[in-house]
């Protein structure tokens, strides 16, 4: 069987910092006797075609001069959207080039079914090439894209693009919960979450005890926007640090957001506290996963929440707020706590109660050890997509 996945978030080159999960889940579907061909958005630098670990990877120009294409990549396509007028400007041609080459790879490659990341604009290609090509289509919403789906413009699109999908998975109970509200009636979305490379993150051979640090670190990893409620965490340092004097807070992560929390650092006298350690490649985030006692994700929204999977594949003991697709990882007081997104009081409070007692943090790591080992390994989520894939006959 080809596949022909669409996305427009993609490794533009080896150890960029562009979220990797699409081509994790690529390469590993490879293994269940599937050829994978993606199509992603081109990038300067980048290369327009090139196969690597089994796959075809195809990247489609959008604008010339190719340092001129602004839409995609650097933070996402709707935070692009916002801030540049050229992206603006883009954002039809991207889908008039990602309608081209649609045609002209599934045509040429003799594609059996086409795998759509995110609803806009992956999902609303395939809405134009699918009555022509009559091939089966899945469609995944990751829940960023289900704040565009509920605007008046977008919803008309999104409700097609859904009900006419073969199968819907949704990576939360959260965002299966949008995508039925969006559409009030139809197919039921199937939960199929993101997976975790428990090759790369796991617990360092040898490492510090986590649990025993004087000087405890405390990390967050992620986009650098206010949905990720970093501020709040950042005005939660002070009353840590009046408990733990040598406490650290370590913020990996680049986005619209860091001149303010940059602001906010000084103003608060926390330089000697607080970290901005900037994007961090892939394969690095497992040594800052290693040297953490606690990792902290303050979200207001959440489709899933890999980072926290990843930290916990790692040992490391997780709080987090109890928001979209958050709960569907922890099990409070089980394997991590709740915290209230926006309570710089509550997130203190839990930070120090976790830090306070060594019992707590290392059940808490035990348990989400097992947590993702269980539910969130690559290998098992894979197969569950090659079940949906072969479940299609195909011609």
């Amino acid at each position: 069987m080809k596949v022909l996945v669409l996305t427009t978030t993609f490794p533009r080159w080896k150890d960029d910092s562009t979220p990797v999960f699409v081509h994790e889940l690529s390469r590993r579907l490879g293994n269940h006797g599937l050829e994978i061909i993606v199509l992603a958005p081109h990038h300067e630098g980048a290369k327009f075609y090139e196969e690597l670990e089994g796959l075809k990877i195809y990247r489609f120009p959008y604008f010339y001069p190719f340092k001129y294409q602004r839409l995609c990549y650097n933070g996402g396509m709707l935070s692009n959207f916002k801030k540049s007028h050229l992206a603006k400007i883009q954002l039809p041609l991207v889908i008039l080039s990602f309608i081209y080459h649609t045609f002209k790879l599934a045509i040429s490659e003799k594609i059996n079914l086409i795998h759509a990341h995110w609803i806009i604009p992956s999902g609303f290609v395939c809405g134009i090439v699918k009555p022509v090509l009559r091939k089966p289509l899945i469609v995944s919403v990751h829940g960023s894209d289900i704040a565009l789906i509920k605007q008046p413009f977008f919803k008309h699109f999104g409700k097609h693009i859904l009900r006419n999908a073969d199968v819907c998975t949704v990576n939360s109970t959260a965002t299966r919960d949008s995508v039925l509200e969006v559409l009030k009636s139809g197919k039921e979305p199937r939960i199929i979450p993101m997976g975790v490379d428990l090759g790369l993150f796991k617990p360092f051979p040898g490492h510090v005890d986590k649990n025993s640090s004087k000087n405890p670190v405390i990390l967050t990893v992620g986009r650098l926007d206010k949905n990720k409620g970093i501020s709040y965490l950042v005005d939660a340092m002070p009353k840590v640090i009046n408990k733990f004097q040598g406490a650290k807070l370590i913020i990996a992560g680049d986005g619209p957001e860091k001149g303010n929390l940059t602001d906010q650092i000084k103003n608060l006298n926390l330089e000697e506290n607080v970290t901005l350690a900037g994007a961090v490649k892939n394969k690095d985030l497992p040594e800052f996963y290693n040297i953490a006692d606690l990792f902290v994700l303050p979200s207001f929204r959440e489709g899933l929440g890999v980072v926290l999977l990843e930290a916990m594949a790692c040992g490391t003991p997780v709080i987090g707020s109890q928001t979209g697709g958050i709960p569907d990882i922890i099990i409070n007081g089980e394997n991590g706590i709740f915290i209230k997104p926006g309570d710089p009081d509550d997130i203190a409070e839990k930070i120090i109660l976790c830090l306070s007692d060594k019992a707590l943090l290392t059940r808490f790591s035990a348990n989400g050890l097992r947590t993702v080992t269980e539910r969130f390994s690559w290998g098992s989520i894979a197969e569950r997509f090659s079940n949906e894939y072969t479940s299609f006959q195909i011609n």
